[in-house]
Formats: C-alpha cells, sequence, structure tokens
C-alpha cells in the first residue's frame, strides 16, 4: 500500500454553524463550502479548504455533523460533547486494489465500499488496525490521475 495524498481531516461537530463561525472568525478560514446533507451516511458536511502553498493542494477540514438520531457519530459525540477529530482521509488510484491490500494485510474495512462526500469510492479502516486513527481511504476522482 502506497500512502497518498491526505485529502482532509474530518472533525465531529454537534454544530456546523458552530464551527463554521469559528473557522471562519477565529481561524480566519475564507474558503467554506455550504453544508449539504448525505442522509445515505448520517451526516451533514461541509468543507473548510486551507490555502495552497508552494504550489502544493491545501489539505480540507470536512466538518460533520449527526443528520438524525441514527447517525455513525453521535457515539463519538457522546463520548466528546464539544466535537473533535474524527478521522483522517488519504487519497488512493484504485479503491478496489486499495481495499484488497488492506483486507490483504488483515486490517479490518468497515462496511461496504460506498460513495463519499467528494462523490468518490470510500471505505474506513478500523482505528484498531491504523494506530488509533479511524482512516477513510478515498479514491482520487478520475480528472484527478
Amino acid at each position: 500500500m502506497k500512502l497518498g495524498r491526505l485529502n482532509h481531516i474530518g472533525v465531529a461537530t454537534p454544530s456546523i454553524a458552530d464551527s463554521i463561525a469559528h473557522y471562519r472568525d477565529v481561524m480566519g478560514a475564507s474558503d467554506i463550502t455550504e453544508p449539504f446533507d448525505l442522509p445515505e451516511q448520517g451526516v451533514k458536511v461541509c468543507f473548510v479548504n486551507t490555502p495552497t502553498h508552494s504550489g502544493m493542494d491545501g489539505t480540507q477540514i470536512e466538518l460533520i455533523e449527526p443528520y438524525d438520531e441514527s447517525s455513525p457519530i453521535n457515539g463519538f459525540l457522546a463520548k466528546n460533547p464539544a466535537g473533535g477529530q474524527h478521522h483522517v482521509c488519504f487519497e488512493v488510484p484504485d479503491i478496489a486494489e486499495a481495499r484488497a491490500e488492506f483486507e490483504g494485510m488483515g486490517k479490518r474495512v468497515l462496511g461496504p465500499t460506498r460513495i463519499g462526500a467528494h462523490g468518490t469510492p470510500i471505505f474506513f479502516v478500523h482505528p484498531k488496525d491504523m494506530q488509533g486513527m479511524l482512516t477513510e481511504i478515498m479514491e482520487t476522482s478520475k480528472g484527478d490521475h
């Protein structure tokens, strides 16, 4: 498995509106997407785009708020009521190949491969198999290859 680009850091929040205000007013972020619902993932999402430097793409911060009471991040927020870093996401060129490699190494892939907030296939790897970090693996869009 070759490490791809860090695409984003997922931050669970009880309120996307409050988190947007924090990143805008405290951190000076000016490029923040409008929140949108991903009911199939159980979350509301928006992205804080960090600036590019020295020709390198900026990394995104993905703000995720529970969509409803069945959201998979409700458990995280119950343990961390103020929210916090939820996952990291790395890019791969071929999601099926990456999944097979992780499974071949005995890593626990959580659930089926599905379409993520960027509109490309994703899967998650259990934090106990990834040095304590829930890790999202995301296929780069075909235009990014």
